[in-house]
């Protein structure tokens, strides 16, 4: 895949809502693929896993210092 087909799989992920995002990133972390990220190379499904985490890290509640 080219570099813009990496952007549109992020962003159609993305556009599914957090529970999906959430659910493609335990997928991806078992080592499973999914019909979207079937012809990703091992390296670039990593990637995608990354770049998910990365998002998804915004969005973590911060629990506050006791």
């Amino acid at each position: 895949m080219n570099k813009l087909d990496n952007i549109q799989l992020l962003e159609t992920i993305c556009s599914q809502g957090c529970t999906y995002v959430n659910e493609v990133i335990s997928i991806l972390e078992s080592g499973q693929s999914l019909e979207q990220t079937q012809q990703l190379s091992a390296v670039e499904q990593q990637s995608l896993l990354a770049e998910l985490k990365s998002i998804m890290a915004v969005y973590e509640v911060q629990k506050p210092s006791e």
